[in-house]
């Protein structure tokens, strides 16, 4: 038999079919032991083939089909490297707020490296805009004119007073869309208006952290009434990037892959090269220093820094 993951617990996993029947299973002990460096061997998203167990109602996964693409990032168990989020995604949506609670921009542009190496399409959605002061309200508005000169689809959203949600749906139609964000910043909300029959639990924030509190445990797919999936994957304190070979993270910096061939040496890194085209980009404002920042701190193997000011890397 052949599904689809919709959901993964770790030990468990439910199936869906395609005549929608949906089966629980758990995998089997090879699929441990093959080398396998990630966390999780199956994903939110896997296409796989299954064998119902004799005289239960439960089923083995005995096959992983290829992986047309996936969002992973480092785990945050030291005995493995890697967790993938979810795989077969047609759209990945960031959700960002800037200040309840903070997303760092050093988050931000490794999400969108992790998606970028896939070829993942990635909407950033500005969540919270009814909440706004003017500074909050200008710091979005530079934020949303980086990313949107980079080439990157921006919203800026209220999900709990429903703006701009149609368009959100709109481009959710007919397609697998991957829910992805700190925790607090709205994505069990933004679902539920998007899809109110599913009516996922939600959580204030804390005032005392800024931070949310984590209401969705595992990653889930769940259907929707207007065509298509949605993956929502539980809330992240950080993302760091892995399998990427040092010299190749400028390429999913579209910005640094564009004026890369511009640079003196074809080799160049872009740290303290003489006429490096990135560098040379700073200076001239055609790019971001936040986005400098982040692929320093990438290139380094720095972690992120989770509250980072946005406008650290100016100030440097």
């Amino acid at each position: 038999m052949k599904g689809v993951v919709i959901k993964s617990t770790g030990s468990w996993y439910l199936v869906r079919t395609e005549d929608t029947q949906i089966h629980k299973c758990r995998i089997r002990g090879k699929f441990r032991k093959e080398g396998i460096k990630s966390t999780n061997p199956v994903a939110v998203g896997d296409l796989v083939d299954f064998e119902l167990e004799p005289n239960k109602d439960t089923g083995v996964i005995t096959e992983i089909h290829t992986r047309r693409n996936y969002i992973v990032r480092k785990s945050v168990n030291l005995s493995k490297r890697t967790h993938i989020i979810a795989s077969n995604i047609d759209r990945a949506f960031l959700l960002v707020t800037i200040d309840n609670p903070p997303t760092s921009t050093s988050f931000i542009d490794r999400f969108l490296v992790a998606a970028e190496a896939y070829h993942i399409p990635v909407t950033i959605l500005f969540n919270k805009v009814d909440t706004f002061s003017e500074e909050t309200g200008d710091i979005c508005e530079e934020l949303f004119d980086i990313y949107t000169s980079i080439g990157y689809d921006c919203l800026a959203i209220s999900a709990k007073e429903q703006t701009q949600i149609s368009e959100v749906k709109e481009l959710m139609k007919d397609n697998v869309t991957l829910f992805a964000g700190h925790s607090g910043v709205g994505k069990s909300t933004l679902v539920n208006a998007i899809e109110p029959s599913l009516n996922l639990k939600t959580l204030e924030i804390s005032e005392q952290h800024k931070q949310g509190q984590h209401t969705t445990t595992f990653a889930e797919m769940h259907p929707l009434s207007f065509g298509g999936y949605i993956i929502d994957t539980p809330g992240v304190k950080g993302f760091g990037i892995v399998d990427f070979e040092t010299e190749e993270i400028a390429n999913y910096f579209p910005e640094f892959f564009e004026l890369k061939q511009q640079c003196k040496f074809h080799n160049c890194m872009h740290l303290n090269e003489p006429k490096c085209a990135i560098k040379g980009g700073i200076e001239d404002d055609t790019i971001a220093p936040s986005r400098y920042f982040s692929y320093l701190q990438m290139v380094k193997g720095e972690d992120e820094h989770f509250r980072q000011d946005i406008y650290a890397a100016k100030k440097k």
